[in-house]
Formats: C-alpha cells, structure tokens, sequence
C-alpha cells in the first residue's frame, strides 16, 4: 500500500471528526440488521464500528450488555463487572448505556473512582486480584467490560468483554454474546427497547468506586524492576497518545520516583495533536512510524541535539499496546523488541526451566531463533492474544506477544500479572531493560541480528472475494502441493497451530529461511500476506510473489 501524501504530517480542521454529529448518531439511528455490517460482530477485540456507519449505536451497546448479563447468569457468575472506557467520543456514552442496563439486572458493578479513564490491563489486573483463589464454579467471581475500540480512528467505537480469566473472550463467548445481542435487537426491529434500564443518575449510585489506577500502580513493582530504573537515572518519556494510560504515567512517576516525563497529557475527542497514519487517517497506532512521528522528532533532539530521553514510549487508546523508541534506532519494529524484550526476562527471571514463550504464527522468526538460543520451548499460536490466556494464568507461559505490539508476562515470582495485552508493562519493561544492560533496546536488538540473522518483514493485501476468502479459512495442509517456496524446500505447511492445534483461519508455509502466512480479511475483500525472509527486501518480494501463486493454487 503507498503512503498518503501527508503519513506522518499533523492533522488539519479537514481531518478531524464532527463529535457533535458522531454522538448524535449513537443516540438517533437504529441498525438494519439485514445489513452484515450493521449487525453485532465480535472480532478478536470485541465489538467495533463507527455511529456515523450505523455500526455502534445505543441498541447495539444496551443489546450487548443484556447479551452479556444473560451470558453471566449461564455461567453462574455472580461476582462484579469491572467496567472502565477509554478516550474514544463514543466510549463513554456507551459505557453509560452498560451502566444503566447492568444496574437494572442488579448486577454488582465497579468503576473507577474518578469517572476517569480505564487500561485494558488495568481492568484485567482488577479481575484476576478479585478472583485470586477462587475455583471455576465459584459464583462469587468477577469478569469485565472494557469500551475501547483501541488503536482505531475516533469516529470508531469498541465494546470488549473480559470472562472471570481476565483476558479477551473466546469465541465460545462472544459467539454466544453475538447471537443473542442480534435476537435481541431483531425482536425489536433493530431496537433493544424491551432491555429494561435504569436512569444514568440511578445507575451510578449503583455502581461502586474502584481504585483502578492506584491498585495497578502500586502493583507494579511485583512484575519490574523499578529499583534498578530510579537508580540508574533512565530518563523516560511517555506519550499516552490521548489515550487511557494518560493518568497512570504521571501516577506511576510520582509513586515510584522514576525521571519520567509525560510528554502529550493532552485528551481530545478528536486527537487533533497526532500525525496522520500511513493511510492518511488519524490513528493512534504506537507501532506506526506515521502516528509516532512526533514523539521519533522529539527524540531526534533540536538541530541534532542530545536526546531528551534514554527511552521513549507511546500507548494507544486503551494502553494493550506498546510503542518504542530509542536515542539511536528510532522507533523499533514490534517483532524486533519482543525479541529483546524474551532474550532479557528469560536470562534474568527465575521463572523454572519448564516456562514457555509464547508467540502468534504471524510473529517474527527471529523470536523463534532467540527462543532457541535461550533453550525455551516454544509454544505459537494462531492470531489473538486469547491464545495465551491459560498458560500466563498458570504460569507455564512466561511471555506471550504478538506481532501487533501486544504482550504480557508473569509477575516476577512467575505468578499471573494480566491476561490481556499490556501496554504500559511492556514501555517500562523497555525502562528497565535500559538500566540493567546499561543499553538500549535497539543495540540489544542489533547484537542479536548479529547472533540470529537479520529479516525483513511485512504484511501486503491481495484481492479475494468472500468464497474465496470463506475457502481460505478452510483450506487444509494437504490441499497446498507446494514443494519449494522462492527457491527453498518447504519445510512446513500449516492450517493449525503447533503450540495449541487450534485452527489458523488461514494457512502458513515455512523454509529455513522464510515463510508466509494467509489470512482473510474479516472486514475487506482481501487476504493478507504476511511474510519475512532472512535473505533480504529482493528475497521477500520473491517470498510474496509465490505466496499469491501458492494460495491461488490451494483455492483452485
């Protein structure tokens, strides 16, 4: 995909979304449900879509919780939702709408004690500490809801549900969600007016404070290693990109005295302080070098000055995902620090020989080499960070990423910290990384280059109608005839996960020196490509060029 003329460039008035008219749209259309993409549609981060699309409106947020309350009751869960919401406009009348149907249903409720923003990883943190101790059938436990779209656009709005293990739901459960959200919004012609409701007034006296931001803030020094950061001096600065983390940096500066600085602790609805994405779009993608422009300026130092930080990190919307940047590699590549952030918590963590490392099918090989090079087994999974839900609650998988910039680790005496994505854990972890080496994160990566190879990455788009797409996610190994790819013996062909056997959706092809994975898209007509090889750009293209043809093959 070319860049758009102004990637990386401020935002203008133009690109900015009308709130006014975005909220409005949330109270006063009613979905068509004979629309797919007006329906309720859980994907691996919950329910997402704009108002301004008829894709999140007020039904489908008080259809969802009813879905949810019914779902709580199936399972004998009794205990609290944790309910919190990030910056996005339409998150927080969504989160008044839960809150009115949950104190209808008298379901015990907890959010935060300031009204204020909630982490992902801080709700999930909240759910496992209540839960600490408690059986599978104990009705007393707690689960979540989290209203973030994430990383996405601000005209977008997002509706997670986290079970009492404290990660994202699996498909079991949102499926199920789903369908009886939809019922629900079809008996009443896409309106959910027989959910019963309380007034917002009445609701909120309902529901009880919680110290998200002081619970998770205080905790954290049970998972890093704050000492050696304040007294080694690193200078940090932190860029909450708007988003829900921007109370808990300035928080965890002043608790555990660290040089921290929060560089943006701007929030606005319409993030008119980011730099457009690759697409053109304001994003806040803190893996993207688009979206991350200004802070890679900032660290840059005025007229090739010193930097003004030994590391710098970024969050999205609702703080699951990590962006890093150093003095001399700019920001890194999310696949490159998961692999510096596995080769420094397995060579310092005291975590047993039998702990595992987890990655997604789509991650970068060199994590696999580095795995290797600790004497760690490996466990890949397919796409969703659902898939390492149970190894980080029991403690048998020490780290699980993904390529996207989410992951999470075990506390430091190998007990759960979070089972969701975290990414204020993982911006600090690069703190500490930076005062107990006593170097970067990019130098460590590029010793590791050194020591493993060093490939070259990328994901790229092709067409694909949805039987296309429906037979790709169906396809099995031996439907693939392929021999060789892009020179290489093919050394794998795989439809399900070596870590798990859970289904890929898609397929993936390995060689010793390359691989790719294919994998429909759930929102386009297309298939994505990831691939990487450790041959260089040249060997890539070759890499993807055969992709297509082997997929093209496979579909007949």
């Amino acid at each position: 995909m070319a860049d758009h003329p102004r990637a990386g460039q401020p935002a203008q008035p133009e690109d900015l979304v009308d709130v006014a008219h975005l909220v409005t749209s949330y109270y006063a259309l009613t979905p068509d449900l004979d629309d797919p993409g007006q329906a309720v549609a859980f994907g691996t981060s919950g329910h997402r879509g704009s108002s301004l699309q008829t894709a999140f409106t007020e039904q489908h947020i008080v259809a969802t919780t009813q879905a949810i309350v019914e779902y709580r009751r199936e399972q004998g869960i009794e205990g609290p939702v944790y309910l919190g919401r990030d910056t996005h406009a339409l998150s927080e009348p969504a989160w008044v709408s839960a809150l009115e149907v949950l104190a209808a249903a008298e379901v015990p409720v907890l959010v935060d004690a300031s009204d204020r923003y909630t982490p992902t990883p801080a709700v999930s943190h909240a759910i496992l500490r209540h839960n600490q101790g408690t059986s599978d059938d104990d009705r007393s436990r707690a689960d979540g809801i989290v209203v973030t779209p994430s990383h996405n656009p601000p005209a977008d709005g997002g509706f997670k549900y986290n079970p009492p293990h404290g990660g994202p739901a699996g498909s079991d459960a949102t499926g199920w969600i789903a369908d009886r959200a939809n019922a629900i919004l079809r008996e009443g012609g896409g309106r959910a007016d027989a959910v019963e409701r309380v007034p917002f007034e009445r609701a909120r006296r309902h529901a009880e404070s919680f110290e998200f931001l002081a619970r998770y803030v205080e905790d954290l020094p049970a998972v890093l290693d704050l000492d050696a950061v304040r007294e080694a001096g690193v200078r940090i600065g932190a860029d909450p990109l708007g988003g829900a983390a921007v109370d808990y940096w300035g928080a965890i500066a002043e608790t555990h005295r660290l040089d921290l600085t929060v560089v943006n602790p701007l929030v606005d609805p319409t993030w008119r302080f980011m730099t457009l994405d690759r697409d053109g779009k304001i994003r806040m993608d803190c893996s993207s070098p688009w979206a991350m422009a200004s802070l890679r300026e900032r660290m840059a130092g005025s007229d090739g000055g010193e930097a003004p930080f030994d590391v710098a990190t970024g969050n999205d919307a609702d703080a699951d995902r990590h962006g890093i940047v150093t003095p001399d590699g700019g920001l890194m590549n999310p696949n490159h620090f998961l692999a510096v952030a596995i080769e420094h918590l397995f060579s310092r963590r005291d975590w047993g020989d039998d702990v595992a490392v987890g990655k997604t099918l789509v991650s970068s090989s060199v994590i696999d080499r580095v795995v290797a090079g600790l004497g760690r087994r490996l466990l890949e999974v397919p796409v969703g960070f659902k898939w390492f839900v149970p190894g980080l609650l029991d403690g048998s998988v020490g780290f699980g990423g993904e390529e996207s910039a989410g992951a999470s680790f075990l506390r430091r005496d190998g007990s759960v910290w979070t089972t969701d994505k975290d990414g204020i854990l993982l911006a600090l972890l690069a703190s500490e990384i930076t005062a107990v080496t006593g170097s970067s994160p990019s130098q460590l990566y590029a010793d590791i280059e050194r020591r493993h190879g060093a490939p070259v990455y990328a994901r790229v788009d092709a067409p694909a109608d949805r039987d296309e797409k429906a037979k790709l996610s169906r396809l099995s190994a031996d439907d693939v005839s392929a021999t060789e790819l892009a020179g290489d013996p093919v050394t794998a062909v795989l439809t399900e996960a070596p870590g798990n056997g859970a289904a890929l959706g898609g397929l993936k092809v390995t060689t010793e020196q390359a691989w790719f994975a294919a994998r429909p898209s759930g929102t386009e007509d297309v298939y994505k490509i990831y691939a990487e090889s450790f041959r260089g750009e040249d060997h890539l293209r070759e890499v993807q060029d055969a992709a297509r043809e082997v997929v093209a093959a496979a579909l007949g």
